[in-house]
Order: structure tokens, then C-alpha cells, then sequence
């Protein structure tokens, strides 16, 4: 998938990469949830994260304002869901169809203009400070949840802008770097290696070791570094080499009827290896749609690839979820970093909407959420909260609450400087009502 530049000139985030030697592979996580998992719970036990980035059009897509003055309203019209008095832009109506599944939620409000600081805000629950990096949601639910030991925790598709932060790179996605093609085998052999290493080398690499272990074992045994390092590299070796994980990654083992939904391009095909992953007992997946950055020409970028594209691809993931019997295991969070402007701008003929945090939209499914509904309101011009509004914040900790994640929980960095998980979020209690 080709990196995109966003309007200020950042370059997407070049995403750390998957290698033996790296720490991208790590399965480090507590076993504090080991017991727990053997209880019969309705929170859920993973996660897909799927970030629109560039920042989509709220006005256009899930908070439409067809009463509003030409100049903000647009060109797209409403149609009804199967939620009732729920409407969205008539460019998503496989969405529409499945609103009953998901919970919208309107008026969500922050200041962050920029996409760089908008993109970490979002992807970690915390207003970014210059003195500290914050996990991603990924990082935190690879911590706290326990994988399988032959699958990774954290698989970002193609790549994530969430960081391990200071909870240190052993908690980093592992970036596939790519989406799976229709039909087409995706398996872990696929997923890029480090410096062009293929799993022959690691094969080799994990025999090497082996003999250093026994040659010098008696005189290393007590240290730490070593130890380490060999307990990294079996956890490594393990997935990389495991038939499991080259199963789970490979979406041409799903019968042609459930992946026809999909569709055919890369964030649909993205959407279906997510389904396949948490099936498998990957506890985090995200998915990265980019594009909605639209300056200029909104109305026309939006209606001929962006709406459909997305509308496809997430129809088809909460169908497939709930068919597969894994919606409710499966907390899922959409956002982009910020929304668009509500007055559209006439820098092109038919003009585009610019950045703006005031006011967006966020969906969540899953964990406990209740469907069908629409949680907060913006005013009549969608240009702030028609009420007080929720934080990025919030919905974070909220995220984290349908996974049985404590928000409040305290790390601490290698300072030890006591750190939150999310600072200042309170649970929106009316999504799980």
C-alpha cells in the first residue's frame, strides 16, 4: 500500500517493521488475565481498531445537517437505517443496513487541528505532552490481555501510527505491510522481515543460538541480557513458524461466500484478515483506511471511492463478525483524527472542507455496546457539541472499558513516574445501556 503525505506535509509514520532481531514480535504480557479467562464474560477479549485517517467529513457521512444553509450542508442526502430514527449519508447504505449493530457516536470534541497531534491524541485516549509518548490502544491491550504463544497480540494492517510509547517497543504492532489480495494466499511468510530475512535464516538463527546456549550457558547463566534475548527469540521463532499463525493470516482459507461481502480492495481484504486474526486468538487488530484529507473536491472524492470503500469494508467486517459469532468478544473503534470543517471552502469548483476538531464523529461496536443508537448530539450547523460533548478521552476509556480494561490503572515508566492508562476519560455509560 503506497504512504500517503496528509495537507501539512507529515509523512505517514514510518512504521516499525517485523524482524527477529527487532522487538516488533515480543508476546511480552502479563498473566493476570489468565485466570480470569477461564470466567464466562461479556467484555470483550480483542479488538479491531480501524483509522480513517486524514480526517473524514462528519457532515457527510454520519452527522448529516439537511436543514442546514447551503454553504454547510452539502450535496449528499440522508437515508433512513434499520435503526430507528437513525439516518446516514446515502452513500453508505450497506452501513445503513447494519446500523443496528454499531453505536454512532456525534459530537465527540477536542482542539487538535493538526494531523500529526490529532493522530496521537486519538490512537491513545491522552492529549500528547512533548515529555512523554503515550502507548496506543494496541500496545496497552497487548499488555494486559494474554495471546496465544504462537500468534502475535498486536497486528497493524498494513501499518499503524500507534506507538508501544514508554511502555517500551516489545508492546509495537507487527506491520504487515501490506493488505491481502482476493483469494489469494496471505500468510506469515508474507509479512516483511527485517533487512530481507526469510524464515530459513530465522530457522538457522534459532539453531545457532541453540549451540551458543549449550557452549556457553554455564558461564552466562546468570545473565539477564541473554536470558532475554533467548526467551524473545523463542517467542519470535514461534510465530513466525507456527502453522497456526500462517492459517490465520491467509484469507483464501474463507469460503467464497463469506468473503464475496469484502469485496475486492485492500481495506475490505484488510476488514477480512481482522476477522480471521481475532478468530484465531489475536487479542489486537488495526486496519489503516487513509484519504479523507479533502481540501478540495470533498463531495467527489467521498462519493466515488471513499464512502464506498469504507461502507463495504466495515459492512462486511460487523456482519462477519456477528455471523462468525464474535461481535460481542470483539471491542471495534473507527475514528479519524479530527472531522472537516461544516462550511465548505471554494478552493475547487465544487469545494472541500478543512480540518476541524471541534466537532467529528466515532463508531464503536462490541464489548457490551449496544447497537442501533446514536450517543451525543451536534448542534444545527455540526459545528460543535450541542451539549457539553465527549472527549477523545472519553471514548478511549470507554474502548477499554468493553475489553475489561481498568483506564484508571497505573504504570510507570522506566523513571518511575506513575502514569494512567487514559488521564482525564470517564466511561460513556450510555453505550453499554
Amino acid at each position: 500500500m503506497a504512504v500517503s503525505n496528509t495537507c501539512d506535509g507529515m509523512r505517514r509514520r514510518d512504521f516499525i517493521k517485523v524482524g527477529v532481531a527487532g522487538s516488533a514480535l515480543s508476546l511480552s504480557s502479563y498473566l493476570r488475565m489468565a485466570e480470569a479467562g477461564e470466567v464466562k464474560s461479556t467484555k470483550a477479549t480483542s479488538a479491531i481498531f480501524i483509522n480513517l485517517a486524514g480526517g473524514p467529513s462528519h457532515m457527510d457521512s454520519f452527522d448529516l445537517k439537511p436543514d442546514a444553509p447551503a454553504e454547510y450542508r452539502g450535496t449528499f442526502n440522508p437515508i433512513k437505517t434499520n435503526a430507528a430514527g437513525v439516518e446516514f449519508s446515502e452513500h453508505l447504505p450497506k452501513l445503513a443496513l447494519c446500523a443496528d449493530k454499531f453505536a454512532v457516536l456525534r459530537g465527540v470534541t477536542h482542539t487538535l487541528a493538526a494531523h500529526q497531534l490529532g493522530s496521537e491524541y486519538v490512537n491513545t485516549g491522552n492529549r500528547p505532552i512533548p515529555s512523554l509518548e503515550y502507548p496506543g490502544f494496541g500496545a496497552v491491550v497487548s499488555k494486559e490481555l494474554t495471546a496465544p504463544p504462537d500468534l502475535p497480540p498486536f497486528v497493524a494492517i498494513p501499518n499503524s501510527p500507534q506507538r508501544a510509547g514508554f511502555l517500551g517497543v516489545q508492546y509495537a504492532p507487527l506491520n504487515t505491510n501490506s493488505t491481502p489480495q482476493p483469494g489469494k494466499p496471505f500468510s506469515v511468510r508474507g509479512i516483511a522481515l527485517a533487512n530481507g530475512l526469510t524464515i530459513e535464516e530465522v530457522e538457522r538463527r534459532q539453531n545457532l543460538l541453540q549451540d551458543l546456549d549449550r557452549t556457553f550457558g554455564s558461564v552466562e547463566k546468570e545473565s539477564q541480557l541473554l536470558s532475554g534475548l533467548d526467551r524473545f527469540s523463542e517467542q519470535a521463532y514461534a510465530i513466525i513458524t507456527s502453522k497456526r499463525a500462517r492459517q490465520a493470516f491467509d484469507v483464501s482459507k474463507e469460503s467464497p461466500k463469506f468473503a464475496e461481502p469484502f469485496g475486492t480492495e485492500g481495506f475490505g481484504q484488510s476488514c477480512l484478515l481482522a476477522t480471521r486474526l481475532v478468530e484465531s486468538g489475536v487479542r489486537f487488530c488495526s486496519i489503516s483506511l487513509g484519504g479523507w484529507d479533502t481540501h478540495q473536491d470533498n463531495f467527489t472524492k467521498l462519493k466515488t471511492k471513499l464512502l464506498p470503500t469504507l461502507d463495504t469494508g466495515l459492512a462486511a467486517l460487523l456482519n462477519g463478525l456477528h455471523e462468525k459469532g464474535l461481535l460481542e468478544s470483539t471491542a471495534v473503534f473507527v475514528t479519524g483524527e479530527f472531522g472537516r470543517t461544516p462550511k465548505i471552502n471554494t478552493r475547487s469548483a465544487e469545494g472541500g472542507r478543512d480540518h476541524y476538531p471541534r466537532c467529528m464523529f466515532m463508531l464503536m461496536a462490541g464489548g457490551g455496546v449496544k447497537g442501533g443508537q446514536v450517543i451525543g448530539q451536534s448542534d444545527e450547523k455540526a459545528t460543535q457539541p450541542a451539549n457539553e460533548g465527549y472527549s477523545p478521552d472519553d471514548v478511549a476509556a470507554s474502548f477499554y472499558h468493553a475489553l475489561g480494561i481498568d483506564s484508571t490503572k497505573e504504570y510507570h515508566t522506566n523513571t518511575g513516574r506513575p502514569i494512567m492508562i487514559v488521564r482525564d476519560g470517564k466511561v460513556i455509560q450510555k453505550l453499554f445501556s
